[in-house]
């Protein structure tokens, strides 16, 4: 339930440098400074971070409810979907949640039919944030992508998922062009910053490898 609402933190936000995160409105040094595991979807010229947690990629992919106690005393139910705010001219706001409202826990719904995989790409066997990584729930029927649910982790200031992505494969027979198509969709408008450039094709291997071995194609 924390890792929900992780924060996002650079790492400009722990040092010197100046963090729209930390001090807002001074400026973001990781553009163009140290960014290797910093974002490529979703970013503005505010903020690079990138959203840090494993668990609520697989929350996102999974259609998770977040539900919450304001501090009125009443009660909110927040889709994820509807959770996180991208970063724009304000990156020290990140969630929907007002002042004094508690996530007192997560609802998950019926799990989505299908195969289930969790692929994270990372620097080192333990204790590393991912650089890609992949919740996927493929449902296949007659031969044909019946259904997807796709969120990916490393790429995006919160845990990303992009319908459009989803709705390259729905309908189509499994297939690496189809995939690689997919792929196009999610990076569409990626954009490194220099020392994180690599991890736009390594997303693109990633997502692609994850379909395949869901699909045995």
């Amino acid at each position: 339930m924390v890792e929900i609402d992780q924060r996002d933190l650079p790492a400009h936000f722990l040092l010197e440098p100046l963090c729209n995160k930390r001090a807002p409105g001074s400026g973001c040094d990781a553009i163009g400074g140290i960014n290797r595991i910093l974002a490529v979807l979703g970013t503005s010229d505010h903020c690079i971070a990138t959203h840090p947690s494993d668990m609520a990629v697989a929350m996102r992919a999974l259609n998770a409810t977040i539900v919450t106690l304001k501090a009125d005393g009443d009660r909110r139910r927040i889709s994820i979907h509807d959770f996180y705010r991208l970063p724009g001219d304000t990156p020290h706001i990140e969630t929907v949640l007002e002042r004094g409202e508690l996530i007192t826990h997560i609802s998950l719904p019926k799990p989505p039919v299908g195969r289930q995989a969790y692929r994270k790409v990372r620097d080192r066997a333990s204790y590393a944030f991912a650089l890609v990584s992949v919740a996927a729930v493929i449902g296949l029927e007659d031969g044909r992508i019946a259904s997807t649910s796709l969120a990916f982790g490393g790429l995006g200031p919160m845990p990303w998922r992009d319908p459009g992505v989803e709705a390259v494969l729905v309908g189509q027979v499994p297939s690496r062009d189809v995939f690689a198509a997919a792929a196009d969709a999610l990076l569409a408008e990626a954009k490194g910053h220099g020392s994180n450039d690599f991890k736009i094709p390594l997303a693109r291997r990633t997502l692609i490898a994850v379909l395949r071995d869901l699909t045995g194609a």
